[in-house]
């Protein structure tokens, strides 16, 4: 499931960070120049809930923590909402290496995008993964996401500018809700080979509703 981050998951996300800190680093965007301390304390935490908190009362951004058994186990975050004549944001993700590879980070996905296409009343989301990050380009593919192409040099990630391909999926694609989409090949093992490739998901019927580091 994905709820808002809160205070209280301080230690939690503290402590998973510390354990993917090696992981997350050949992922994640960051502005050059700037040094994360190591380890990332709870006063990090609490600075990053405050942007992140900032941001959505902006109408930028939201974000969401991940759980699996009712434990934390890695973040979600809306960014770069814009409104107008584009109704568009870029989703980044990561979750703890100990579950990766149990569908928890394609079914938060799917419940994020859902509700960015109902509640935050968006037409299209984005996902920029870097072209070695093979976990984080199934995730997308496995929910009918489709590759325009290759934005270079897009971001900052572990010392160096980075390509990235652009992945997108719009309102009109999701028709029914993505995250019942998803649930229904997995459930008929279509999904079980990771083997999909783009556009074989179809549409289907209906869901319920609930940058960037592409970490699946």
């Amino acid at each position: 499931m994905v709820r808002p981050l809160r205070r209280s998951d301080a230690a939690a996300w503290v402590a998973l960070r510390e354990r993917n800190a090696a992981r997350l680093l050949r992922w994640e965007a960051i502005p050059p120049g700037v040094v994360l301390p190591h380890p990332l304390g709870r006063t990090a935490f609490f600075a990053l809930l405050k942007s992140l908190r900032a941001e959505a009362r902006a109408g930028r951004g939201v974000a969401f923590g991940i759980e699996y058994d009712g434990v934390l186990v890695g973040q979600l975050t809306v960014s770069a909402i814009q409104r107008g004549a584009a109704l568009t944001a870029t989703l980044g993700y990561w979750v703890d290496e100990g579950v990766a590879g149990r569908g928890i980070t394609p079914s938060a996905v799917a419940m994020v995008v859902d509700r960015c296409f109902t509640a935050l009343g968006l037409h299209r989301v984005e996902v920029d993964v870097q072209p070695t990050n093979d976990a984080s380009r199934r995730v997308v593919q496995k929910l009918g996401f489709q590759r325009e192409g290759v934005r270079r040099r897009l971001l900052h990630v572990d010392g160096a500018w980075r390509d990235h391909e652009l992945w997108s999926l719009t309102f009109e694609e999701a028709a029914g809700g993505v995250g019942a989409r998803y649930r229904r090949l997995r459930d008929s093992g279509q999904l079980e080979t990771g083997q999909l490739e783009t556009g074989q998901l179809g549409s289907g019927g209906g869901d319920e509703s609930t940058k960037n580091s592409d970490t699946p």
